[in-house]
């Protein structure tokens, strides 16, 4: 089976490092799906703005190696356990395909790229190809008391983020707030406890450093 993408997620991040791990955590980032030119007609959306969610069905594009290895190493478990490829949502899998729960923010049906649909809390890389897209039905969809293996037993950790008046004055209100509550999952790799060390990563066209000591990031000015 050949597939070929339908759409083109458009997002703040254009790198991977510091995209949240899951789709969610952070539900004030905003993005847009803009659809293939075979594609933008509003007649392939009829009926979704009767919809909150969607699923999105879209490739690991950023990977540049191929899955080697049955068992990953899951940076909720602090890299320090391995557990099977088809128990976790590794990026690193045999087929190379990720899987996002998103809320439709609006659909805008008169841009000129064709119809756009607006998103929030996606944990897509800019330029991520989305090869289908299905509504999110509560009725099937949702599984109450269902068990979560090793996410049920391992909270996401949160740091503490201090950003400076310089670097807030870049951004709108709700932008700021998701690029604090982006820094504050530490989106440094899990093996990294250096408090010296700054890290760097692009947001919204700008590039934003910082440090990390103990369980507060602070990002460094401009």
């Amino acid at each position: 089976m050949e597939i070929k993408p339908v759409a083109v997620f458009r997002s703040p991040f254009t790198s991977k490092f510091g995209i949240p791990k899951q789709s969610g955590l952070v539900k004030e980032l905003e993005g847009e799906i803009v659809f293939e030119s075979a594609y933008r007609n509003a007649d392939a959306l009829r009926g979704m703005d009767g919809f909150d969610y969607l699923w999105l069905i879209w490739g690991f594009s950023a990977n540049r190696h191929a899955a080697n290895s049955l068992v990953v190493r899951p940076p909720l478990l602090g890299g320090n356990e391995k557990v099977g490829v088809f128990a976790t949502r590794s990026p690193f899998r045999p087929n190379p395909l990720g899987l996002s729960s998103v809320r439709i923010s609006h659909i805008d049906w008169h841009d000129h790229r064709g119809p756009v649909i607006h998103v929030l809390g996606a944990d897509l890389m800019d330029g991520t190809p989305i090869y289908d897209i299905k509504p999110y039905v509560p009725y099937a969809d949702c599984h109450e008391g269902a068990r979560g293996g090793f996410t049920d037993s391992h909270a996401i950790r949160r740091l503490q983020v201090d950003i400076p008046p310089a670097v807030v004055g870049h951004f709108s209100e709700t932008q700021l707030a998701a690029l604090r509550k982006t820094l504050a999952l530490d989106p440094r790799p899990h093996y990294q406890n250096d408090p010296q060390k700054v890290y760097g990563m692009p947001f919204e066209g700008r590039d934003i450093h910082f440090k990390v000591e103990d369980d507060r990031l602070t990002v460094l000015d401009d």
